[in-house]
């Protein structure tokens, strides 16, 4: 499953329901909530133990946010990656 994650403040509960092997990408003001000195670090680096993190560069860009200040580990990719994954992955979840 793909979720795609516009939600900000990203709630705990919402990372509870990613499963081990889904892929997750965060989009919008949600790249806010991903910083590597943000309350939700811990939770994302255990997510990663389990599922690939993505984030859209773009949504970055326009937030002013450089990749050294993610949690490690997570991936920012491009639209032609987002078209990408939405193919190998025939069920999506958006959370808004």
């Amino acid at each position: 499953m793909l979720h795609l994650i516009f939600q900000s403040p990203i709630e705990l509960a919402l990372l509870e329901r990613i499963v081990s092997g889904d892929d997750v990408v965060f989009l919008e003001n949600a790249v806010l909530r991903i910083l590597e000195k943000g309350s939700l670090s811990d939770s994302l680096r255990q997510c990663l133990n389990q599922n690939q993190l993505y984030v859209l560069g773009n949504d970055l860009d326009v937030r002013g946010i450089r990749f050294s200040e993610l949690v490690t580990g997570i991936e920012v990719i491009d639209y032609e990656e987002l078209v990408a994954l939405t193919i190998k992955n025939p069920v999506i979840h958006s959370w808004t």
